[in-house]
């Protein structure tokens, strides 16, 4: 099984944090400084209300958009990512700078 497959398989890492509940995600890629993906497989779960839709209110914010408010309410992308790794047991080869 591929690292996405597990992360996938988790579901919506925010869902699971805030709401303690499986919810199915979509693989959302992070990106670094320089707005390219860090890596192929280096990335979260998120369903499809907070990675695409375009929520922000006080029930939910997406990503996309809102990457800056996403990352206040809900933590950094990359320390999510770090959750995940840790909760499916795999390492983190990335090469991150924030």
């Amino acid at each position: 099984m591929s690292k996405i497959d597990k992360i996938l398989q988790l579901g919506c890492i925010v869902c699971r944090n805030d709401l303690g509940t499986f919810t199915p995600a979509q693989f959302h890629h992070i990106h670094g400084p320089d707005k390219r993906r860090i890596g192929p497989d280096v990335g979260i779960g998120l369903c499809f209300p907070h990675h695409q839709s375009g929520i922000n209110n006080t029930d939910l914010v997406s990503r996309h958009p809102w990457k800056r408010e996403f990352e206040k309410r809900y933590g950094k992308e990359i320390d999510l990512y770090e959750q995940v790794l840790k909760t499916i047991g795999e390492k983190n080869e990335a090469n991150y700078k924030d």
